[in-house]
């Protein structure tokens, strides 16, 4: 039984067997003959051929998303790899303790925010005081915070 793709698929097997008896001068690798029918297919053709070679070798040709990560897998941001050090830290407000005032002026003084932004940060914790600063730095920032009664979290 001949379905309508294997005919298709045969149209193209023979178009590029004439192509190829028209260039006599060079012999073509196996690969090579499959791009030159691949060229000569349409797009409808291709369609065919890509379902045939489906059945035939029982998989499927659906596209893989760039960054697809399988079910039981933990993203590669949530821990760094053994051996290597993290080497950008960011410094988390967590709560500004019962020192509210003195927290806003620390964190204006860190980020050189405005009274109102610095305010609007600390009241609205957990926030990021200030991201990808190095370990000392974060260290730093850490105890100028908990001196004045912030609960701080180097993430």
């Amino acid at each position: 039984m001949v379905t309508k793709a294997n005919k298709t698929t045969e149209k193209s097997v023979k178009k590029v067997s004439q192509v190829e008896a028209e260039k006599p001068s060079a012999k073509k690798s196996g690969k090579t003959s499959i791009i030159e029918l691949v060229k000569n297919m349409t797009v409808l053709e291709l369609s065919d051929l890509v379902r045939d070679l489906e059945k035939e070798f029982g998989v499927t040709a659906a596209p893989v998303g760039i960054g697809a990560v399988s079910p039981g897998a933990a993203p590669a941001s949530a821990t760094p790899e053994e051996g290597k050090e993290k080497t950008t830290f960011t410094v988390l407000l967590k709560q500004f303790g019962d020192k509210k005032i003195q927290v806003i002026k620390e964190v204006r003084a860190i980020t050189e925010l405005g009274l109102k932004e610095a305010k609007d940060l600390v009241e609205s914790s957990p926030k990021p005081i200030k991201e990808n600063i190095s370990k000392e730095e974060a260290e730093e920032l850490k105890k100028k915070l908990e001196a004045v009664g912030a609960v701080i979290e180097l993430q």
